[in-house]
């Protein structure tokens, strides 16, 4: 009976001990969700001039407060998405101003001006955009041929364009250090990108290019090394993705393990064909 008293009284005790940490454990976990997403890279750098409050209650972060454009409230969600810990996220931020239609000038704009910022080899700053009736012209100041047709490929690829006019001009004087590209500028820093921050930019990336946005893409970081999941139709389309994917700042490497359905479609037909014949 004295037995059987003790084992009761240890079990109760083990019970409370373990009721009693699991909303300090959940407490810790919701404290380091919003601290690390207050301390990401892109919350530091794309997002310091917005009014984003972040509040986390078991895995479920709630991102109050406004931005300033649409791919800021989708850059802030994949970012806090993308942290340990974070079961789902309750995106309630709110545009600033006027919010322009879907497909007119000015959205347009404002989708290749983000679509501009993502990537290492372009400068953002430097290139003036402007669209009439869905028609996109680019001016400003290349630093080589080569940028100014890395600009062309990848603004033609922006859901709604429906023309580009590249007037820029290549720079014969070259690339001063004072000139860097966001991305270049991002690689001289000393310290490494976060990986919640590089895998919000590479979805973000892949879902502002028409050719890949429609891709079932998983994607995951492990200290800056990008490893792609999912479906593409086709082979050029999964090396489009890698092609992207590598010119997003704080990506070090690439993994493409992504499916090719055309290749599998083949392989499909080629087995049913040698089971037909036999």
């Amino acid at each position: 009976m004295q037995k059987t008293t003790c084992r009761l009284a240890l079990m109760v005790t083990a019970a409370s001990l373990f009721l009693t940490n699991v909303p300090v454990f959940a407490s810790e976990t919701d404290n380091r969700i919003e601290s690390s997403a207050k301390q990401s890279y892109v919350f530091k750098t794309y997002l310091k001039g917005d009014d984003i409050k972040i509040e986390s209650k078991d895995g479920v972060a709630t991102l109050t407060g406004t931005v300033s454009g649409e791919g800021h409230k989708l850059l802030a969600q994949e970012t806090v998405a993308s942290l340990p810990g974070v079961a789902s996220v309750d995106n309630k931020l709110v545009e600033n101003g006027e919010v322009p239609a879907v497909y007119t000038d000015a959205w347009l704009i404002a989708k290749v001006k983000s679509t501009l910022l993502f990537h290492r080899n372009l400068s953002a700053t430097e290139t003036e955009v402007l669209a009439e009736n869905g028609t996109v012209t680019l001016r400003g100041e290349a630093t080589s041929s080569a940028q100014k047709d890395l600009a062309t490929e990848y603004v033609k690829d922006v859901e709604g364009v429906k023309a580009l006019k590249n007037e820029m001009t290549v720079s014969t004087a070259g690339l001063k250090s004072s000139e860097k590209t966001i991305g270049q500028k991002m690689d001289a820093v000393g310290e490494s990108i976060d990986d919640a921050s590089v895998t919000a930019l590479v979805k973000v990336t892949l879902l502002s290019h028409r050719s890949t946005s429609a891709l079932n893409t998983t994607v995951e970081t492990k200290d800056g090394m990008v490893k792609l999941g999912g479906k593409a139709r086709n082979a050029a389309e999964k090396d489009l993705a890698t092609k992207i994917v590598v010119d997003v700042p704080g990506v070090k490497s690439v993994f493409n393990n992504m499916t090719v359905e055309e290749a599998k479609t083949k392989e499909t037909k080629t087995k049913k064909a040698a089971i037909e014949g036999c």
